[in-house]
């Protein structure tokens, strides 16, 4: 069985299409379905069913799918090693992150990396934890980053580290010249906060009841983008890391409160796969993320 019939197939698979794939593979429809029907008499049975409608992957098809994809990506990843032993300056790194937090920490740290080493390419997904995590274990993706993650198998937390949740608020606002903030006095303020599916709001709303507490926000969103515009416009206040919203803090437009008394804090990990080198590439990139995490971010370890 030839590596470029799995190609296909794998192709075939993500596609549905043999137009499709083959477009996408820069080759003929029937190169695709040659090497389909190669697949099929090396495992002994059909894998897909051919309609108008596109192609349905019978009970064999959806076994060799399952694993296709992980075998092409392991493959690829033995060749970036071979690639290392060899002393060549390239590579690739596949990086899945969650949270609004960590695309304000990825960006600053992969442009300065990059800098370093202007050779290597970056692909960055932003996912759920979860996803991120099971990328990782599937060899989709070198390294996890993930903000408030469950505990989870097939990974291996190479570096956590937490952070605390502030009062952001516009330089308007009545608390942009506290030192420090209570919750109690949260009440006073419009609110802006992230629905109850986050990781945050659940930690948020466990502190506010044991306190005794009841906070009704006016605004309630799942997108942290919405979270800071509301907040630069002087609706709302919101609670997120300093370190989410650093650029606007930096310009003047945003000040982050902390909060008094008990805080919320959120950690921050850095998963790799627990039984699988990593190349030259991931390997140095996570160092660097872990220094910048540890020293530059102002994150507590």
């Amino acid at each position: 069985m030839q590596i470029r019939a799995l190609m296909y197939f794998d192709e075939l698979v993500r596609t549905n299409s043999m137009r499709q794939a083959a477009e996408n593979l820069n080759v003929a429809p029937t190169a695709i379905s040659r090497q389909i029907e190669n697949l099929e008499s090396h495992f002994g049975a059909p894998l897909v069913e051919r309609s108008s409608r596109g192609v349905k992957l019978t009970a064999a098809g959806e076994l060799l799918a399952a694993r296709a994809g992980r075998t092409l990506r392991e493959l690829d990843h033995v060749r970036q090693l071979i690639e290392d032993l060899k002393g060549l300056q390239h590579g690739h790194v596949s990086i899945y992150a969650n949270g609004a937090t960590l695309t304000s920490l990825l960006a600053p740290v992969l442009a300065e990396f990059s800098l370093k080493y202007p050779k290597l390419r970056f692909t960055v997904t932003i996912s759920s934890a979860r996803q991120a995590v099971d990328a990782v274990s599937s060899a989709a993706a070198d390294i996890a980053v993930t903000l408030f993650a469950p505990v989870m198998s097939g990974t291996k937390v190479r570096l956590r580290s937490e952070i605390a949740y502030d009062l952001i608020v516009a330089p308007q606002h009545p608390a942009a010249a506290q030192p420090d903030i209570r919750l109690r006095t949260l009440a006073d303020y419009p609110l802006a906060l992230p629905e109850h599916s986050f990781g945050f709001r659940q930690a948020f709303d466990a502190l506010i009841e044991k306190e005794g507490l009841e906070l009704d926000p006016v605004f309630v969103t799942s997108s942290i983008e919405m979270l800071k515009e509301l907040v630069l416009s002087g609706a709302a206040a919101t609670l997120l890391p300093a370190l989410a919203v650093r650029r606007e803090i930096e310009a003047g437009q945003l000040r982050a409160i902390p909060l008094a008394g008990e805080s919320i804090r959120t950690h921050v990990d850095l998963c790799v796969a627990p039984d699988r080198q990593l190349s030259f590439a991931a390997a140095t990139l996570v160092d660097f993320i872990e220094n910048f995490m540890g020293e530059r971010a102002g994150i507590k370890g």
